[in-house]
């Protein structure tokens, strides 16, 4: 019962992947189609990458793509790390729990009902108080922080949780101040969700779509938006080429955060082995 329990499971897991990465794969194939068809291949070409570098319009939706995902994933793990820390360290305090509902709305509302609330408060703020006077990268950078920010509260949280106490109150009782330990032990000590939460926010301001289409104005296009646009006129090969570029560089990202975050877990064992040791 056991094996066949097994095999189940791995003949499951099996075509999980496949419906997950076939069409990655296929995409990757058909980057390099000499066709402008994308679904009929005439040869193998890479005319399409060539293309894709001089789409002045595409490259300027990348860029402002992947400024708004840095910049907004950074704010977002420092709000995060924040609410998550006020969450978990300072116990019941009066308002914790509309605190909480606040930080967390932003996981259970549609894409649509944030996009349009954060429109009306820009329209509302820019009518009374005079800013922002145009809507573009500051205010979908804003609205991104916003959603994002919920995200890397509950993928700390869970860390803070998991984290054992007594380490902190140690190292307070040798000396250190609140400060010193949140920097020296805390931090260290949960780094890896912090690449966690860092990677989640990015890749979901990369691939908003519904609400920068609400909070953007003239001359802030996203990379999402400027594919869909393209997509209802049908795909062009560019597009292809893009998207294979981005999963390299994600794949490389991926890579080299696990990669971190297997050697902080490795040298977090080796300092309790050493501990036990010394006791």
């Amino acid at each position: 019962m056991i094996n066949r329990k097994l095999s189940f499971s791995n003949v499951m897991l099996f075509f999980g992947l496949v419906f997950l990465y076939l069409p990655m794969f296929i995409l990757v194939i058909y980057s390099f189609n000499a066709s402008k068809l994308v679904t009929v291949w005439a040869g193998f070409s890479t005319k399409w990458y060539v293309e894709l570098f001089r789409d002045d319009q595409l490259i300027d939706s990348v860029l402002t793509s992947l400024n708004i995902g840095v910049t907004a994933a950074t704010a977002a793990v420092i709000l995060g790390t924040m609410s998550a820390y006020l969450l978990n360290r300072f116990g019941h305090f009066r308002g914790r729990t509309l605190f909480s509902s606040m930080i967390t709305a932003p996981l259970v509302m549609p894409d649509v009902i944030i996009g349009l609330a954060m429109l009306l408060m820009f329209v509302s703020m820019a009518s009374t108080l005079g800013w922002p006077e145009d809507r573009g990268m500051l205010t979908i950078w804003i609205a991104h922080v916003t959603f994002c920010t919920a995200y890397t509260t509950v993928v700390i949280s869970s860390r803070l949780r998991e984290m054992d106490v007594s380490i902190e109150e140690a190292a307070m009782d040798l000396g250190a101040s609140p400060v010193k330990t949140f920097f020296v032990v805390t931090l260290p000590t949960i780094s890896p969700s912090l690449i966690s939460a860092w990677l989640l926010s990015f890749t979901l301001s990369l691939d908003d779509l519904v609400i920068a289409s609400f909070v953007s104005g003239p001359g802030s296009t996203t990379l999402p938006m400027v594919v869909f646009s393209s997509v209802r006129l049908g795909v062009s090969p560019k597009v292809n080429a893009l998207a294979t570029l981005i999963i390299l560089c994600v794949s490389l990202a991926a890579f080299i955060a696990w990669w971190f975050a297997r050697r902080s877990d490795r040298a977090q064992r080796d300092a309790y082995r050493m501990l036990g040791r010394d006791q």
